[in-house]
């Protein structure tokens, strides 16, 4: 669904279960800290609202964009978390650069998901200008951060739903 059609802050709190007792990995990236730093805030704070205890969630960033793959996996491997979300932004310039990057992070988060048995929550903003960032880190539009906040706490208990804790 186009975030213009939906704010990305409105959940049914009734259709997010229990974060009581999962854990979370949160990395993210330091460029375009400003609109990360927001989204990371929004994703904390609604885990929190949910359930989930400050201690047992983790945040550690990491440079760019393309390193929260790296960041994500080293979440996943520690065995330390029941889901992992990842946060960054990236916003199209002059360059080719834009399309390597998101194309790179995407891949990367994805195999993550595909490979091993914590699900990785994409928060990767890919915007045309600053702007259409701002919008979705608590804007006009609400927060992505709430959004993959709401995702990985669904992930985390569907995947346990299956026995795997």
């Amino acid at each position: 669904m186009a975030t213009s059609l939906h704010n990305l802050s409105d959940y049914d709190p009734q259709s997010v279960p229990s974060a009581t007792g999962m854990r979370f990995g949160i990395v993210v990236s330091d460029w375009n800290s400003k609109i990360t730093g927001a989204l990371m805030r929004g994703a904390f704070d609604t885990l929190i609202a949910n359930g989930a205890k400050e201690e047992d969630i983790y945040v550690k960033n990491v440079p760019g964009s393309f390193e929260l793959i790296f960041g994500a996996a080293q979440f996943v491997k520690s065995g330390k978390v029941d889901a992992v979300i990842a946060i960054g932004c990236v916003i199209r310039g002059d360059t080719p650069h834009f399309e390597y990057i998101c194309q790179g992070t995407t891949q990367g988060l994805a195999t993550l998901n595909t490979d091993y048995d914590v699900p990785v929550v994409y928060g990767l903003l890919t915007c045309n200008n600053m702007e259409q960032a701002e919008d979705r880190c608590g804007g006009m539009l609400g927060n992505k951060g709430d959004e993959c906040a709401v995702t990985a706490i669904k992930m985390a208990d569907y995947r346990r739903s299956f026995g795997n804790q």
